[in-house]
């Protein structure tokens, strides 16, 4: 399976970014609004600059306590982004998102955002992809 057809399940609108002079506790708000936990930062919403996410957030709180809300989310972002094309396999997006820890991937094309995966889409593309080839050996067990 590759990663083209767990975004036809998506819209581009499932992305959402964010200026990265914004504030961590405005981009905080924005997480919390749309129950999503993680932002694109893009200074053009239309590459990707950097990544927030929330446990970036929670950490810095942790070490720094809640004055940390007042810098800009560009203070906190991860700039060394880990991110997929639409023609990788989902196999592979799975391993660098186990390896590295993180759960959401930036999807570019020509060096601009189209997508954002996670985890989550992923494993349930995989648990789709095994249902399917269940089904059919089955199928072919039964004689059908």
């Amino acid at each position: 399976m590759l990663v083209s057809q767990i975004l036809k399940t998506k819209s581009l609108q499932d992305v959402v970014t964010v200026s990265p002079t914004l504030s961590i506790a405005e981009a905080a708000r924005i997480l919390s609004e749309k129950r999503i936990g993680t932002v694109v930062v893009s200074r053009d919403g239309a590459t990707a600059d950097g990544i927030l996410s929330e446990r970036d957030i929670v950490r810095e709180i942790g070490a720094r306590g809640a004055g940390c809300l007042t810098h800009t989310v560009e203070t906190l972002m991860t700039t060394k982004l880990v991110t997929c094309s639409q023609d990788d396999a989902a196999d592979a997006v799975l391993q660098k998102m186990t390896d590295g820890r993180f759960r959401h991937m930036p999807v570019l094309s020509g060096g601009g955002l189209i997508g954002v995966i996670s985890l989550g889409d992923v494993v349930k593309a995989k648990l789709m992809e095994l249902a399917m080839e269940k089904d059919a050996l089955e199928g072919m067990i039964m004689g059908h």
